[in-house]
């Protein structure tokens, strides 16, 4: 999918109606199928970047446009259908505590899913072999029964991105037949900090997994992430914000010390990686709040 934004103003999704915008006359250009990794230090407006490539949060100012289509200026119908196509994580995954991680991970499918087979889906989970690969591919695939609220945070945050991939995949049909294809995947992936509650050996193995599977697939990736060593070292390309403004955007090759002090200046803390975090796979102690992202 590729993705356009001319002069792009918009607030922060909890921002009151009077707050400055949390991205500001901002273009972007990302062409269908490339990764992209966006950093910069907190408050630079990352996550509302995100949310309006997403179609969940429209510019105040500006015009966005996937695939030369303006979603604002669609009807509710033809949003939702667009919308289908993209998949947002984002950084706390919307896991309901009791629910099965096979169940958890499937989710992932709905938006391709009739509303027959999505009610069927949770008393009779489809697709169950690619949920398994998806999980295997982030060393969970023991977990796939497991209830949600019995995981750590490190692997909550792994079946997140296990759903990105079940987002992205093309399984067969349910009808039974091998030769028939189900609907196409996402080709938009929108990943907000999928690394915070993760330590530096599984953030490497996940992000390599994430975007070697958008580059498998054809589909377009835009991640934010606080590890600026990891998006430079996974990423081809590198977007840097700060205060809502574009600093720069540049091949990961080009991207030097000097841009990334001048990027994090007063925040060279979250450049070493001082960010406070989630303990890696510390395990829950009760159930998590749910975050749910409605398409």
């Amino acid at each position: 999918m590729k993705l356009e934004l001319e002069a792009v103003s918009a607030r922060h999704p909890a921002a009151r109606g009077n707050a400055p915008p949390a991205i500001k006359d901002l273009s972007l250009r990302i062409a269908a199928g490339e990764q992209v990794a966006v950093i910069g230090p907190s408050g630079a407006g990352k996550t509302t970047l995100l949310q309006v490539l997403a179609c969940a949060l429209p510019p105040t100012t500006g015009q966005l446009s996937l695939d030369g289509i303006a979603p604002w200026q669609l009807r509710r119908s033809a949003l939702q259908k667009l919308r289908a196509r993209l998949f947002l994580a984002p950084q706390v995954p919307p896991l309901p505590p009791r629910q099965r991680v096979v169940t958890a991970v499937l989710a992932g499918r709905l938006p391709h899913m009739g509303l027959w087979a999505s009610l069927r889906s949770l008393f009779y989970p489809s697709y169950i072999p690619a949920a398994f690969e998806a999980l295997e591919r982030f060393d969970l695939g023991d977990k796939l029964f497991e209830r949600v609220d019995r995981l750590s945070g490190g692997e909550r945050q792994r079946v997140g991105l296990a759903r990105a991939l079940i987002a992205m995949a093309r399984p067969a049909s349910e009808a039974g037949n091998p030769n028939e294809r189900g609907p196409e995947g996402s080709t938009l992936l929108l990943i907000d900090e999928p690394l915070s509650a993760l330590d530096p050996t599984r953030s490497r193995q996940a992000i390599t997994t994430l975007v070697n599977s958008a580059r498998d697939h054809g589909a377009t990736l835009v991640a934010t992430l606080h590890q600026v060593d990891v998006a430079l070292a996974s990423f081809p390309r590198i977007v840097g914000l700060r205060d809502g403004a574009l600093a720069f955007d540049l091949p990961a090759s080009l991207v030097t010390r000097e841009l990334l002090t001048q990027l994090y200046d007063q925040f060279e803390h979250e450049l070493r990686g001082e960010v406070p975090v989630a303990a890696p796979d510390a395990v829950s102690s009760g159930p998590q709040p749910v975050a749910m992202h409605c398409r």
